[in-house]
């Protein structure tokens, strides 16, 4: 933990900048630690990990962690159900518990994460480091727009500020006159939000005339969904806000802010001495080749009271061990979260995700910043059909139908129907925007 507030570029650059073989030693004395509390403490877990035939001194290197099962947030929740409220899987006591933070889930039952006190304090700590990373410093006015209460975004980027020593101004995911009101005011310098929501508080400085709002502004971290990484949509964020924008990544059962870009743009850089991030291949669960594209897991190596053993995210991402030109040597993911397991569409024989629409929507400046993608029975012939659903701002419609149409067709390897609609025709959101509806029934 850092206890002063440092000088350079790194917020820890002995672990930021630790030797591969180094981290690997860190990384293997604190996962049989965690496997070993996991085995005693947690009834989940012992019958787990005895099922698999490993026992609570049953790793002995960092390649025995492919002897643990994964572990899916719907098992998650079939062990709350059965053993409410929190589950078998708690093994710090709640002597120790500081905090209840469920995860954000739009389906299903939310799974209840518990931060011990110590937990809080690492949380804040990896948080700060991330921060730091994009150019966060001392003094800066924080306008953290993630959302507080129990989703665990807002909360511990508000604690990392306070390590840092920021001014923050807590205000949460609300009305992005608000929003406006604060940034003009005060003069905030950083904004931390969704992408969505970042591109609306955009949209709205310029619909309202008061681009000067944002003059003070210089950094924003954007997390909770994908799309920051994505060229077109990094370049309207930047736009629109006059900053530089960096991807921000957590989960609730993992963490609410532990990987982000770094100065460099580089990709996600992960925090390898609190967590082991493999890619694996989604049908047989094998580690595939660096720089090849799988499902994301991940385990905890310092987390205190509900510890993760190879948790299976369903996100897709790639990790190359090359250092970024930053400086910080530990895994990075470019591209950022690829896709999402669960937000695969299907299409006469196309697989796609909504975010590679995005990149090609994003990319027309005829077109507004929301869209979203609906997939329909067609009565008739009870054949799907695929919409792609956008706002066009302005230009001939058979133009932009046209474009769009070439460059889905391209990139998808399909053509989905193309409907436009005029401006404000979509919601605009404070948190996730749901970018995939699917209208068929018994699918």
């Amino acid at each position: 933990m850092i206890s002063e507030i440092p000088k350079g570029d790194f917020w820890d650059e002995k672990i930021e900048r630790m030797g591969r073989d180094e981290l690997a030693s860190l990384q293997l004395e604190r996962l049989k630690w965690q496997v070993r509390r996991c085995h005693e403490g947690s009834p989940f877990y012992r019958e787990r990990l005895d099922t698999a035939g490993v026992g609570p001194d049953g790793i002995h290197t960092l390649s025995d962690i492919e002897k643990i099962p994964t572990v899916t947030k719907q098992e998650l929740r079939d062990e709350q159900k059965a053993h409410p409220p929190f589950g078998r899987y708690t093994v710090a006591p709640p002597e120790t518990w500081g905090e209840l933070h469920p995860s954000t889930g739009t389906t299903g039952v939310p799974v209840g994460t518990i931060w011990s006190r110590k937990d809080v304090e690492s949380i804040a700590d990896f948080t700060a480091r991330t921060m730091w990373s994009f150019g966060v410093r001392p003094g800066d006015i924080v306008q953290n727009a993630f959302s507080y209460g129990l989703w665990v975004a807002g909360m511990s980027v508000h604690y990392a500020t306070q390590k840092i020593g920021c001014f923050v101004i807590p205000i949460g995911a609300t009305q992005t006159e608000r929003q406006i009101f604060y940034m003009d005011t005060i003069g905030s310098t950083v904004i931390l939000s969704t992408p969505s929501f970042g591109l609306y508080i955009g949209e709205k400085l310029r619909e309202s005339g008061m681009e000067s709002a944002a003059e003070n502004l210089k950094i924003g971290g954007f997390g909770g969904e994908a799309g920051t990484q994505n060229p077109a949509t990094r370049s309207r964020i930047e736009g629109a806000l006059g900053i530089d924008a960096y991807d921000y990544f957590g989960l609730g059962e993992i963490g609410p802010t532990f990987a982000s870009e770094s100065v460099a743009k580089s990709g996600l850089i992960w925090a390898e001495d609190h967590h082991i991030i493999e890619v694996l291949d989604e049908d047989t669960k094998e580690p595939v080749s660096e720089g090849e594209v799988g499902i994301l897991v991940i385990t905890h190596l310092t987390r205190e009271a509900t510890p993760m053993l190879r948790y299976w995210t369903n996100d897709y991402a790639r990790v190359e061990r090359s250092p970024s030109s930053c400086g910080r040597t530990h895994l990075r993911s470019p591209g950022g979260i690829l896709g999402r397991h669960d937000d695969l569409i299907i299409y006469r024989g196309a697989k796609f995700y909504p975010i590679q629409v995005e990149e090609i929507v994003r990319s027309f400046p005829e077109l507004s910043n929301e869209f979203r993608v609906e997939m329909h029975s067609d009565e008739a012939t009870g054949r799907d059909r695929c919409v792609v659903v956008a706002e066009a701002l302005s230009g001939d419609s058979r133009e932009i139908l046209g474009g769009l149409r070439e460059k889905l067709r391209g990139s998808l390897q399909v053509t989905p129907e193309i409907e436009l609609l005029v401006p404000g025709s979509f919601e605009r959101t404070t948190f996730k925007a749901q970018r995939f509806v699917d209208y068929r029934e018994n699918v």
